[in-house]
């Protein structure tokens, strides 16, 4: 693993010219300069894309087998990870164990900066172990600079118990070698100010992170067209959203469209199902099950 004393030469530690009078720049010109910068994100998710669909794939496949979802991180790629994390049951109507994230220093870090427990790679080890990681889980090692050793302690002992590993770092893979079964590197240059990767290199982390996390729920059929039919029915904007895709998908009333969703005990999915085949709840529920909650194929088996 790289030497932490000798970081200057990383992609994510080099000065970019094209700021190097950020501290004399208007403003405008700052916010300018800013959005040339962070264009660059769009190029390095595209540079990636087949391996992006590699890991949806590897994802999915790991989740559909049993297995779980890991982000592991410290500092900003940690946040991201536990952000990314704790926004799949509210959006998907997963369980919180299916996605997890891991966050060096643990949950006092999301709020307070914790930078110094990253060095420990014993603390990535006893992290894993701790989530009892196994086959079929994947897990994902989110580091910006790639030298994280919290994170290369995570992934080697992940591996070591045979999960399936993924790393995503933003240096290219001649600066940092890092052991994983799929390694994606997000080239977006060095930072507006230096050295600092909770900009650009922050941003496209959590392009990548949303892409991955949507696209794995996709493949697992908790979409429907592009509407997220498995969405938790937990507040009013989320009751209001609910009744807002029946009625667009069905056509009935919002009161009818209330009705449904109570018949189904509040869940999207089973209401689509009720209205387009007239199958009550036990009958829908059944049948999700049996189509593995793919509503599309639930639906198709009916015709």
């Amino acid at each position: 693993m790289e030497n932490l004393e000798e970081r200057g030469h990383l992609l994510t530690e080099q000065v970019n010219p094209n700021s190097q009078n950020l501290d004399q720049l208007t403003t405008l010109e700052l916010v300018e300069l800013f959005n040339r910068e962070d264009a660059k994100t769009l190029s390095a998710i595209a540079a990636v894309k087949v391996k992006l669909a590699q890991a949806i794939e590897m994802i999915a496949s790991a989740i559909g087998r049993g297995g779980r979802l890991f982000y592991v991180g410290a500092g900003t790629s940690g946040r991201l990870g536990v952000l990314d994390a704790a926004e799949c049951p509210p959006t998907f109507c997963t369980p919180p164990e299916l996605v997890q994230g891991i966050i060096a220093g643990g949950a006092g870090a999301l709020v307070r900066s914790s930078e110094d427990l990253e060095d420990r790679i014993e603390d990535g080890v006893e992290a894993i172990a701790h989530h009892q990681v196994k086959i079929p889980d994947v897990v994902i090692g989110i580091s910006a600079g790639g030298t994280t050793p919290f994170v290369h302690g995570a992934l080697k002992a992940a591996h070591q118990r045979g999960a399936t590993t993924i790393s995503i770092a933003c240096i290219p893979t001649q600066q940092v070698k890092i052991e994983a079964d799929l390694d994606i590197r997000l080239l977006v240059g060095p930072e507006v100010l230096a050295g600092s990767t909770r900009l650009k290199a922050g941003t496209v982390t959590k392009m990548a992170l949303n892409i991955l996390s949507t696209g794995v729920m996709v493949q697992l059929g908790k979409v429907y067209g592009n509407r997220m039919v498995d969405v938790a029915v937990t507040n009013k904007k989320l009751h209001d959203r609910a009744l807002r895709i029946l009625q667009d998908l069905t056509s009935l009333s919002r009161q009818e469209c209330s009705h449904l969703l109570e018949r189904s005990r509040r869940q999207v999915k089973l209401a689509l199902l009720m209205h387009w085949t007239g199958l009550d709840r036990q009958e829908g529920e059944y049948l999700l099950s049996k189509h593995q909650g793919n509503l599309r194929a639930a639906v198709g088996s009916c015709k």
